[in-house]
């Protein structure tokens, strides 16, 4: 198992899908990626050299924003909503669905821990 970006790979997984499982990393991106790098689609992790997988790390770290990154600045945007007090602030706040979602038969999982 090796870890590129903070994400981990399987070993026996293609290229090609493995680096989809990154945050921030779809499909495109990922072509785009081993496109610019030279490396076929159809390789396996374990075959990567190290110096490979070194060259995904660096391109990825410079051209994307992914994991913790990408979780740092969700977790920004949701803190700015709660600070000047809108709707959605207040929603995200009390833990129920932000965007209109019927909330008397539906959203269990969002109220759980409001009814105890």
């Amino acid at each position: 198992m090796s870890y590129i970006s903070g994400a981990r790979f399987v070993a026996d997984e293609q290229v090609r899908i493995a680096s989809t499982k990154m945050d921030g990393i779809g499909p495109k991106k990922a072509i785009q990626v081993r496109y610019r790098l030279g490396i076929s689609g159809n390789i396996k992790i374990k075959e990567l050299t190290k110096y490979q997988i070194d060259q995904i790390e660096q391109m990825i770290g410079q051209d994307h924003v992914v994991h913790w990154e990408l979780k740092r600045g969700e977790r920004a945007d949701i803190e700015r909503l709660i600070s000047i007090s809108c709707y959605r602030g207040i929603r995200h706040q009390d833990g129920l669905p932000l965007r209109g979602q019927r909330t008397h038969t539906n959203a269990r999982t969002c109220r759980k821990l409001i009814r105890k």
